[in-house]
């Protein structure tokens, strides 16, 4: 990635990375937070079991299918102004979501979010190579302490969740986003640098369109398949139109001057295969997360804020791999080598948790096999997040950082969506029979458990072993300006 033109002092840059990192603290943490305040938010809003998930899916469909779009506005407004603009969208929808009375309202306000958020992230990374990318040392140093932000996220919101949903009430897990965002809106004119926005692109808002819409049917065929049936008439309507629309999304990419995704950016060496390594990582991953959340809360009977506190040890540890362990098994080992040996590790961790059981407990059922889940993640989250954008051409920067957001973002919401059709299907739709919930959990588990060894079996077919300097595309880059 290219360093800005008109960077921060020296001094201030480091200020600068914490700002970013905690975008993608909160971008995670936005994820994360309503998990444990599923069930009042059920008892509350309506929600059926079946369409529970969707309070996961509004979000993370709206991120994951506008995430090319945010790393496209970054690389031609400049990442500084997109950087805001994600803050400014993100209390709009945080207020929204807070203030909903019934589901609709509520699915609304958590799509806003993600439209905010998917202006941050690629926005974020963008920022973090043009403060740090003239100093690999140190550029690693950075994308450690990025990566560590998203499982301090994640631990910020469970135990935050559990704090607020329990002691104050599920809409302040959306209000506490407002008082942080108008904080990083006061520091970001000081410390990032300004970019240079392209004045010759143009956005792609048709490709924008199409592809959450595809992504969002998709994503809603699975969730309903199991109560209308996977034969019914709708089921198969609502996917076709799903594929027409994806198919439609690359068509457009393929002819159009100025796609929202430059299709020849995949000819970079390392560049898919560690995309769909994030994939893989993020649909094995958010599913773990749910269902066991919802284990603690509905099967053990854990209340909101033991069910957070729960969770600590657990992403505890991904921060200490992130910070710790992964940087030192890179330089050692190789990308590729860590990034397998991380998904085999999460696969083994959940092949663990599908053996949990009714009458189970926290220390045997729950926390070794959470912490074996937790470290494969640590080591494979930060080798694929690297290799995904360092493999681009420094003026596509913000599109690299979109496209792996978007891989990790779109596999969480597709994965979440499977898994939950696959519980379903085994019993965790019976709110109150804790054999049939435990039953339709561990049948969650081992299918992320799959996803996760499919994720590892990709790394080692595809993945170079040594990450080469990003090569040149061949087609003129002035074709896609």
């Amino acid at each position: 990635m290219s360093t800005s033109t008109n960077p921060p002092p020296a001094s201030r840059r480091w200020l600068g990375l914490a700002v970013i990192a905690a975008a993608q603290f909160m971008v995670i943490m936005d994820t994360s937070i309503i998990g444990v305040a599923l069930p009042k938010m059920q008892a509350d809003l309506g929600f059926s079991p079946e369409n529970l998930s969707w309070v996961f899916n509004a979000y993370v469909v709206a991120l994951g299918g506008l995430l090319l779009l945010g790393g496209k506005l970054s690389d031609v407004l400049g990442a500084r102004r997109v950087f805001g603009a994600g803050w400014v969208v993100l209390i709009v929808g945080s207020l929204v979501a807070g203030l909903a009375g019934n589901v609709e309202v509520e699915l609304v306000g958590r799509a806003l979010q993600g439209a905010g958020s998917a202006l941050i992230a690629p926005s974020a990374l963008t920022l973090l190579f043009m403060l740090f990318g003239a100093t690999p040392k140190e550029l690693t140093k950075a994308l450690a302490l990025y990566g560590a932000a998203a499982p301090a996220g994640g631990t910020a919101g469970v135990f935050l969740g559990g704090v607020i949903t329990e002691y104050v009430d599920w809409a302040w897990v959306f209000y506490i986003n407002i008082p942080i965002a108008l904080v990083i809106l006061a520091l970001v004119p000081g410390v990032m640098p300004a970019g240079a926005p392209s004045t010759r692109s143009r956005v792609d808002l048709l490709g924008a369109v199409t592809v959450t819409a595809g992504l969002a049917a998709a994503v809603y065929a699975v969730v309903q398949a199991p109560a209308v049936g996977w034969d019914a008439a709708r089921t198969w309507i609502v996917l076709g139109a799903a594929a027409a629309l994806l198919v439609a999304f690359f068509a457009l990419q393929a002819k159009g001057r100025n796609p929202l995704l430059r299709l020849g950016i995949f000819r970079a060496p390392n560049l898919a295969a560690a995309n769909l390594a994030q994939a893989l990582l993020g649909a094995a991953w958010i599913p773990m997360w749910f269902f066991l959340n919802l284990y603690l809360q509905q099967v053990l009977g854990y209340s909101a804020f033991p069910s957070g506190a729960a969770l600590l040890p657990m992403t505890g540890l991904i921060m200490l791999g992130m910070i710790v362990v992964a940087p030192r098994a890179i330089a050692a080992f190789g990308p590729k080598a860590i990034t397998v040996a991380g998904l085999l590790l999460l696969a083994a961790g959940m092949a663990w948790l599908s053996q949990v059981d009714p009458g189970g407990s926290f220390t045997v059922d729950v926390l070794p096999a959470s912490l074996l889940a937790a470290l494969g993640m640590s080591l494979a989250f930060i080798p694929t997040l690297g290799t995904a954008i360092s493999a681009a051409r420094p003026e596509e920067g913000g599109l690299a950082a979109g496209i792996v957001n978007t891989s990790y973002q779109v596999g969480s919401a597709l994965g979440l969506a499977v898994m939950t059709a696959v519980a379903a299907a085994n019993g965790a739709d019976q709110i109150g029979n804790r054999a049939a919930l435990t039953d339709g959990y561990s049948a969650a588990f081992i299918g992320a458990a799959v996803v996760a060894l499919a994720g590892a079996l990709t790394a080692a077919a595809f993945l170079r072993r040594n990450l080469d300097a990003p090569q040149p595309d061949p087609t003129p880059a002035d074709q896609y300006v």
